[in-house]
């Protein structure tokens, strides 16, 4: 595979994620409902694949540092697909059966609580798996590595407290999908790719 659309290729879930999350309403009420479970019914095909990206990088190598890759992908694909699942999918769901002037039932924050929990778990995976992935990255290509593994470390901090909405939480995930984009072209070898 030429070394463009290997970037491409592990670039795609980020960049993808970012364009839903133009899509993404600022609150979740009646009117919203509906643009609010869509949005994230489709974060549930994409957020895992962000993670997938970073682990298929490095799945072939058994270093410490790979492994961490691995597993911190794994904690963010299930964290962050359950937040999205929850809080996303099913509070939006809720909300609108509930219908138009319905007020809002603590069923709703219920699922908005856990998905949180979940999620903020999953982010933390994100960030360890980041991180992993820089220092492999600086061993495998450099100083070559450093811009593109300081943007996936700094977007991953942004992370932990933002989401795919506008307009941080889609700057944060498109900085991910181009710096993990980025690092394929270091860290896939040329063999693999």
């Amino acid at each position: 595979m030429p070394p463009s659309a290997r970037a491409v290729l592990y670039a795609a879930p980020g960049v993808l994620l970012a364009l839903t999350g133009l899509f993404h309403p600022a609150v979740l009420t009646y009117p919203t409902s509906g643009r609010w479970t869509v949005v994230h019914a489709i974060g549930l095909f994409l957020v895992p694949l962000v993670g997938v990206a970073l682990a298929e990088m490095v799945w072939n190598d058994r270093s410490p540092l790979a492994r961490t890759v691995v597993l911190g992908s794994f904690v963010y694909a299930t964290g962050y697909t359950a937040l999205d699942a929850l809080e996303g999918v099913g509070a939006g769901y809720v909300t609108y059966r509930l219908g138009p002037g319905a007020a809002r039932s603590p069923a709703v924050d219920y699922l908005v609580d856990i998905g949180n929990a979940l999620g903020s778990l999953g982010v933390l995976g994100l960030l360890a798996a980041t991180i992993a992935m820089a220092a492999l990255a600086g061993r495998r290509g450099g100083m070559r590595a450093l811009a593109p593994a300081a943007l996936l470390v700094v977007a991953s901090l942004s992370f932990l407290d933002s989401h795919f909405d506008p307009w941080r939480g889609v700057l944060t995930v498109l900085a991910i999908g181009i710096a993990t984009g980025w690092l394929a072209l270091i860290v896939v070898p040329r063999d693999l790719g």
